[in-house]
């Protein structure tokens, strides 16, 4: 998920949740003020706030090793986070599917 305009409140605040930090922590690694966060934090749909602003807190989520899920990957579920290594490759975005199971290729279902 490269559009930042596609975040969500909720992904922001359970990546910060997976790394553990506060959310004054998350707004000085964005170099972001901590009320600020918490208005992204809260929003109901898309982060709310300055693109710039969206973008540095990304930015520092990444950079601690959350990589965000935008629901359109192989997997099942809808938009989310995950706890990676950071600067680690994803299978999940922007990669062609893996088929686990040989009887999905015998039925066609990889086109």
């Amino acid at each position: 998920m490269n559009d930042v305009s596609q975040i969500t409140g909720r992904q922001l605040a359970a990546g910060r949740a997976l790394l553990g930090i506060g959310q004054a922590e998350l707004a000085a690694k964005a170099n972001i003020s901590a009320p600020t966060l918490r208005r992204m934090e809260a929003s109901s749909g898309h982060a709310e706030g300055m693109k710039n602003n969206v973008a540095s807190v990304v930015t520092a989520l990444r950079a601690a090793g959350i990589t965000f899920v935008d629901g359109m990957y192989s997997g099942a579920g809808g938009q989310g986070v995950r706890l990676s290594t950071p600067g680690a490759i994803s299978t999940d975005l922007n990669e062609p599917e893996i088929v686990q199971h040989e009887s999905h290729l015998a039925k066609g279902a990889c086109g």
